[in-house]
């Protein structure tokens, strides 16, 4: 069975976030940032990874801390529901069109975290999310899931569009990575044997 259930308490949040890697992109999203719980859910629903998402966190403040340890908590999740990785086909890469926009993702799921991030927002905010937490998320999800993640909006405007395909392509590679492959679903798709780092 390869799902998890992680809960995240500090004094800035309270976070629980379940996933199940088999699933059909179920989700439920509720962190109090509404164009954040827009993007969770397009991850849930383009990997095909069923996933809740319940978080509180100081916004009163600002949402640094909510997007961060949700990114946090998801990736320990994700972490978890994989295992030992045996069977996975480990590699996949996407290129996602979105109107005007861009954007590629390729994900290792190595053991070995590393976030190469490349997008340029013209904006600070869309809405009243700041841009710059779109890197902050995927930083804190890459680290604490254990994946290389390489990711660059290679041309277009519309930020909403950025951040969008961003979360999109990772969901689309992260589909094709973690998807046991029939043809070693019992061996680990590494030739030092592991890919716990």
């Amino acid at each position: 069975m390869r799902q998890a259930v992680i809960t995240r308490k500090t004094t800035e949040t309270t976070i629980s976030v379940t996933v199940n890697l088999d699933g059909t992109g179920q989700s439920s999203m509720a962190t109090g940032v509404g164009f954040f719980d827009h993007m969770l859910d397009q991850l849930a629903r383009h990997s095909l990874i069923d996933m809740t998402v319940e978080a509180r966190g100081d916004t009163h403040i600002d949402d640094h801390h909510s997007v961060e340890d949700v990114g946090i908590a998801l990736g320990q999740a994700l972490n978890q529901a994989l295992g030992d990785r045996k069977g996975i086909r480990r590699y996949a890469s996407c290129h996602l069109p979105m109107d005007e926009v861009l954007t590629r993702a390729a994900i290792d799921v190595s053991g070995r975290p590393y976030l190469v991030f490349k997008a340029d927002f013209s904006r600070a905010k869309i809405g009243s999310f700041d841009t710059e937490l779109v890197r902050e998320f995927f930083q804190a999800l890459a680290m604490n899931a254990g994946i290389t993640l390489h990711l660059e909006t290679l041309y277009g405007g519309n930020c909403h569009h950025i951040a969008e395909s961003c979360f999109k392509a990772v969901a689309r590679s992260l589909r094709d990575a973690v998807e046991i492959d029939p043809r070693q679903k019992d061996r680990i798709p590494s030739t030092k044997g592991t890919l716990s780092g």
